[in-house]
């Protein structure tokens, strides 16, 4: 295997409120009028978020094998076969055994009815500590714990889609996205890999993620509005959402010799990850996309949560004059898989020839370069990231 070998994104698997697949995501988005966000302000008012569109799983897992995962485990198996489907290499597990595999993973999801159940009877008790010790004791499995742990996402597509190559899992919020998909990208560039999945899952009807979330007073109560109308009302705040995206990366020569298109290539990916002073993201932002080198009139995919002060510092970054989509309008937020996410929707843009229509009124209508895509993630509370996603249209021998 050469060194410094091209990427190139030859699967995409995607599932989020808005439908499965990529054709139907690009006929939701890339076409005037975008389609309307698809938002649940009832379950767990006051906040909204954005409901998983609930598919035949069966397509992808099968009913004994989805009764062994939580839901955020099932969206991201779902996906990542989508992913191998839409590569062409589900199935081949001589290609499958050798195939490397990152996933950006939360913590798993704990038991409601349980919890639930201690909370309501410590308030009746006179000794809360050992009232807690008891039901701890008898009320939580050792099985319960295996299932909660994160890297059981890596697992269940290892044993459902036969991916058995090298597995290794990121958690970190925003981070883990970034992170899944630099090192996915720097590996297969530097010649330790030629083909690889990476991506990531959330689930936003997680009520246990909707407190975590709440008690750092980062959720939008009031009712569902776009990204930068939630800045400009005064402090913003986050609306989650439910996706599941996987991508199928290969190197160059990989792909050529089997045959495969792709859909774009990584060129570059950065991350970096300091504290949130005033200006520090800002700073580190800028140093990033220098070192991208992205042309100064590239449009540009931003994972921007609508938490205010971050929100400035990014946009500040991208230009006054820079057509940006947020796409937490059409997604809400999804955490680790957000970056994941801007990736395959700037792969699936430059696959069409042509960026997004504006997701939001405001937002500058693209200038017609539909060669390169810069995919902006600034975390809601630390980690920031960029890549730049180029066309291989024309550039294939």
């Amino acid at each position: 295997m050469t060194k410094n070998s091209e990427v190139w994104i030859t699967g995409i698997g995607l599932i989020s409120s808005l439908g499965e697949g990529t054709d139907t995501h690009w006929q939701a988005l890339g076409n005037v009028p975008v389609a309307a966000p698809v938002i649940n302000s009832e379950e767990i008012a006051p906040y909204s978020f954005h409901p998983l569109s609930e598919p035949d799983w069966a397509n992808q897992i099968s009913r004994r094998d989805k009764r062994q995962m939580e839901p955020w485990m099932q969206i991201g198996t779902y996906a990542a076969g989508m992913a191998l489907d839409d590569a062409g290499i589900k199935g081949d597990e001589g290609f499958c055994s050798t195939m490397d595999m990152i996933v950006a993973a939360g913590g798993g999801e704990r038991d409601i009815e349980t919890d639930s159940a201690i909370h309501e009877d410590a308030l009746h008790a006179n000794e809360r500590d050992s009232l807690l010790n008891e039901r701890l004791s008898n009320d939580l499995r050792p099985t319960l714990f295996l299932a909660q742990l994160s890297n059981l996402l890596a697992g269940n597509i290892s044993i459902v889609h036969k991916v058995t190559g090298s597995s290794r899992t990121f958690m970190g919020e925003e981070s883990a996205g970034i992170s899944a998909i630099q090192t996915a990208a720097a590996r297969i560039r530097s010649g330790q890999s030629n083909h690889m999945l990476v991506g990531g899952a959330y689930s936003a009807a997680r009520r246990d993620m909707m407190l975590t979330f709440e008690l750092g007073h980062y959720l939008w109560t009031d009712p569902p509005v776009g990204v930068a109308a939630r800045v400009k009302s005064g402090n913003g705040g986050i609306i989650l959402g439910s996706v599941g995206v996987f991508l199928v990366l290969e190197s160059r020569e990989h792909a050529e010799a089997r045959g495969k298109k792709p859909y774009a290539r990584i060129d570059n990916v950065v991350a970096d990850h300091g504290s949130r002073v005033e200006g520090g993201a800002k700073k580190r932002g800028t140093a990033m996309r220098e070192c991208l080198k992205a042309a100064s009139d590239v449009p540009v995919l931003s994972a921007a949560t609508a938490i205010s002060d971050i929100y400035h510092e990014e946009m500040a970054v991208l230009g006054a004059d820079a057509p940006v989509r947020c796409y937490g309008n059409q997604f809400g937020h999804a955490v680790e898989a957000q970056f994941p996410l801007g990736v395959a929707l700037a792969a699936l843009s430059l696959s069409n020839g042509t960026f997004y229509p504006p997701f939001e009124d405001g937002e500058i209508e693209s200038g017609g370069n539909n060669k390169q895509v810069l995919v902006s993630c600034f975390g809601h509370w630390r980690g920031e990231g960029m890549a730049l996603v180029s066309s291989v249209a024309g550039d294939q021998t």
